[in-house]
């Protein structure tokens, strides 16, 4: 069976995942669609709208056959680890024979050059790099700077990999390359709307975060009517008659500050993201803050150096307890070492009855009876516990220990009814 894989968020399933869905499908001449999906926090920083399972049903009824989770230890970092993390998932299926990614640039063949040229990182890229960070340049363009200026020495056309969607892209590619891994890379083009546009654009086409805005502003559910499948809303329409909340900062807020002030500033300076004593600025803004609320610390905290995507990283961090020791590079490089199943199709049965030979790490469908040399499993249960607190006034125990009571979403095809 001829498989491709696709990383994905679903924050929430739309219009435009739809077709990345079926275009992968139908460029790879894939028999199966298997995606791995970040858990309950994402790649920017931010809580997901929805818990993990809903989204992975909200894929399933899109076309995709088989849901496994990218661990919170890969879902909250930059793109070179979000995207090492996906692939070493994919690669150790054993079962997934090519990876399909949304780009602005649409063309495989400059990813590919591109990720020959840094796979090793060479001195001279590196130094360029380190020469515009040292001026104040913010990372993707002083990255991109750096990757062109190498590219032209080596007479290959540039890659804008300043562009959130190139720059995975270019991630994934390098991943594959790095990890050894026989997965040949695909891209398709991004249509109609960008990654960070705040308004639709099109009739039926919106971002994801489009989509987000108009959902936490208008507290209106058809607000989102044209721009996702009629399944995706139906689940946004369960979750929210079962009184769960969609998920932003905001909820989380008071977890947070907790974390924050019970914390030594030697403690905070342990935390993954805590860089060039971000800590003390941190504690000094804390103190001059007139209200006690997300946006106000993150719009105080802002400067070139410190942007929004890498403050939103580095309080998640301190929120979820993340400590550098636990995420070094050395520990992140193989992988996450199992491989958590969140939902499947009865095709994506088929490949879960394959991977019980092929797959080269344990597959968990909870996190029951999983062995215990996981270091990153332990991630993931906190980060359910957290999220359960913030987003369900009611949430019991089983609520926060789901990891080892929920099994995973099982559909028969996409017209199976979704579960009042």
């Amino acid at each position: 069976m001829r498989t491709v894989g696709i990383v994905v968020e679903y924050n929430p399933f739309h219009n435009g995942h739809y077709y990345h869905v079926q275009q992968s499908r139908k460029i790879t001449g894939a028999d199966a669609v298997v995606a791995v999906m970040s858990g309950h926090f994402l790649q920017r920083g931010e809580p997901a709208l929805l818990d993990k399972w809903t989204r992975a049903e909200m894929a399933l009824r899109g076309g995709c056959d088989l849901v496994l989770e990218l661990p919170v230890a890969y879902s909250t970092q930059s793109a070179e680890w979000f995207a090492r993390g996906a692939v070493a998932v994919l690669d150790a299926t054993g079962v997934v024979d090519t990876l399909c990614f949304g780009s602005e640039s649409g063309d495989i063949d400059s990813f590919c050059a591109a990720a020959d040229i840094l796979r090793e990182e060479p001195v001279s890229f590196k130094q360029a790099l380190h020469d515009r960070l040292a001026e104040g340049v913010p990372y993707p363009a002083a990255y991109e700077w750096a990757l062109s200026a190498h590219a032209a020495e080596q007479g290959i056309p540039p890659l804008a990999v300043a562009q959130p969607n190139n720059s995975l892209g270019l991630h994934y590619t390098l991943a594959i390359k790095r990890l050894g891994s026989a997965i040949t890379p695909y891209t398709i083009r991004r249509e109609k709307s960008g990654y960070n546009d705040q308004k639709p654009s099109d009739e039926s086409i919106a971002s994801a975060t489009a989509i987000r805005k108009l959902l936490l502003e208008a507290g209106d559910l058809d607000a989102a009517r044209p721009f996702v499948p009629s399944t995706t809303l139906a689940l946004m329409q369960r979750e929210r008659d079962n009184g769960l909340i969609a998920a932003d900062w905001r909820l989380f807020e008071k977890q947070l500050f907790h974390a924050i002030l019970t914390r030594s500033i030697e403690e905070l300076g342990d935390i993954h993201e805590m860089t060039e004593g971000l800590e003390h600025r941190l504690l000094h803004t804390l103190r001059q803050l007139d209200e006690i609320r997300f946006e106000p610390l993150l719009e105080q905290l802002k400067t070139k150096r410190y942007t929004r995507t890498k403050l939103q990283r580095a309080l998640l961090a301190v929120l979820l307890g993340h400590k550098k020791n636990e995420l070094t590079p050395d520990k992140l490089a193989d992988g996450p070492g199992y491989i958590r199943v969140l939902g499947f199709t009865s095709k994506g049965q088929s490949l879960l009855k394959k991977m019980r030979t092929a797959s080269r790490w344990p597959v968990l469908t909870s996190a029951a009876g999983a062995p215990e040399q996981l270091p990153f499993l332990p991630l993931d249960i906190r980060a359910t516990a957290v999220y359960a607190l913030a987003r369900n006034a009611n949430a019991a125990s089983r609520d926060l220990l789901r990891d080892y009571y929920e099994q995973p979403i099982r559909i028969t095809s996409n017209a199976d009814p979704i579960n009042e």
